[in-house]
């Protein structure tokens, strides 16, 4: 895709802070670390998301966030490591690239986590129900 930014990354046309890059798989540091050690791994064909994604091309980019996972935790000391993907504008999405942050994580970097909801009475066997129906 000719706006997308990593699509420019990818092709040359937009500098990055290479890490690792194979013939299928560019991972940089992102510009706007969480963390610092934050890395981005992204596909180098153009996907826009999990849904749109071959699944070649996901194990290829999974086997890097898993080797690259392991670099960021030991090369920063970090306690962990989270793996971020989103997809969709409600998803959060800001890049319609598909991407996979990965995260080192400090037992006091403050960073929130997600707000929990509690399913009525029922009502997870309903969203399961559903859910398996799409299957």
């Amino acid at each position: 895709m000719s706006n997308c930014l990593f699509c420019k990354i990818v092709k040359g046309e937009v500098p990055c802070s290479k890490i690792y890059e194979d013939d299928d798989v560019l991972a940089f540091m992102d510009l706007y670390p969480i963390n610092k050690g934050h890395v981005l791994v992204i596909p180098k064909k153009h996907a826009e998301n999990i849904f749109d994604i071959e699944e070649k091309e996901l194990d290829k980019v999974m086997r890097v966030v898993k080797k690259l996972s392991s670099a960021v935790k030991k090369s920063v000391k970090a306690g962990g490591i989270s793996i971020c993907q989103s997809n969709g504008k409600d998803g959060e999405q800001e890049i319609m690239h598909i991407h996979f942050h990965i995260i080192p994580r400090f037992g006091e970097d403050h960073l929130a986590s997600w707000g929990h909801k509690e399913y009525k009475k029922g009502e997870m066997d309903e969203y399961k129900s559903k859910i398996i129906s799409c299957l």
